[in-house]
């Protein structure tokens, strides 16, 4: 019997207070007989469920309790609805699971978690953007992570070089619609872009996990090491105050004001991997910024400046 079944059929129960055998069939879209057994089975495991024989009779817990078995107050229920609810746009699954929570809530708690779910929604698609789909290996890494079972990659690396690789599958993690996998390979922990994966297969084999292991913080060193690649030249500019968040959004968290001046001017510093990524970030705001240093960013500004004169000049 699954596991989940049984949680199930607790839940219907503690929202209806009594059920027949045939009213949880239908719930769980099982035979009559299945879900008897489940009943039987939350029986014998000690839950106080137990049978009412005769007309109007079926299952009951006992006492007619009817608390939330959940353990959930109201605003964590709003909480859980208002970060699901944006998922059920687009998967099927997380909509049937919004109804049956639903269905398990009691009754006080019902309005606001519809409310909240349906109070968000989700387009991850940037402006004039195409979007980007799932990629299709995401379903089979997930099983994979939750059952423990290493896959077989076959991977395209950066550099377009192909290999065929035996991982242990530890977390999935979407950040802005790109999907990266981390996995325990031979030589430690890795991480692969899941878009880069051409053919998964699953295998029986046991993967072996850190008892210390917990993905978010092993994202957050990914995301580090990546931070502190992508800021290898720092650079310091001049730029009208006013301006300075659109600069932001440009370097994102590689951009810090260090100061600003009566003039109505900011000096900033940002950063990127390299001088000419700085320069070419710069190049569109002309005048509008002065860079103070380092020489190799101004060496690259005045390149791209006198190739745009030779070309476009009279």
């Amino acid at each position: 019997m699954r596991a989940d079944r049984l949680v199930a059929a607790l839940l219907f129960l503690q929202q209806r207070g009594r059920v027949t055998a045939a009213q949880l069939a239908e719930e769980l879209e099982v035979s009559v007989a299945t879900a008897r057994r489940d009943l039987e089975a939350l029986s014998v495991a000690g839950i106080p469920v137990y049978p009412q024989p005769g007309r109007g009779g079926g299952w009951a817990l006992v006492g007619g309790a009817r608390t939330d078995l959940s353990g959930l107050s109201a605003t964590e229920t709003q909480a859980l609805f208002l970060l699901v609810g944006p998922s059920a746009a687009i998967s099927g699954e997380a909509r049937t699971a919004l109804r049956k929570l639903v269905r398990a809530l009691p009754h006080t708690f019902r309005a606001d978690a519809e409310a909240a779910a349906a109070a968000v929604m989700s387009d991850r698609t940037g402006w004039s953007g195409l979007g980007r789909p799932r990629p299709d290996s995401v379903g089979l890494l997930q099983n994979a992570v939750v059952r423990r079972r290493k896959v077989r990659l076959t991977y395209t690396n950066a550099f377009r070089e192909q290999s065929v690789r035996l991982v242990a599958p530890w977390g999935l993690v979407d950040k802005d619609d790109i999907w990266y996998l981390i996995a325990g390979t031979e030589r430690g922990q890795r991480t692969f872009r899941v878009d880069r994966i051409v053919e998964v297969e699953a295998t029986e084999e046991i993967a072996e996990r850190p008892d210390d292991f917990v993905l978010e913080r092993a994202w957050n060193d990914v995301v580090g090491e990546v931070e502190q690649k992508r800021s290898g030249t720092w650079a310091t500019v001049l730029i009208e105050t006013r301006y300075v968040p659109i600069l932001r959004d440009h370097f994102g968290r590689h951009c810090h004001v260090d100061a600003e001046f009566e003039d109505a001017r900011s000096r900033v510093r940002i950063a990127a991997p390299t001088p000419l990524d700085i320069a070419r970030n710069l190049a569109g705001w002309g005048g509008a910024v002065e860079v103070v240093d380092p020489a190799s960013v101004q060496h690259e500004l005045a390149r791209i400046g006198a190739e745009l004169t030779q070309r476009y000049g009279s």
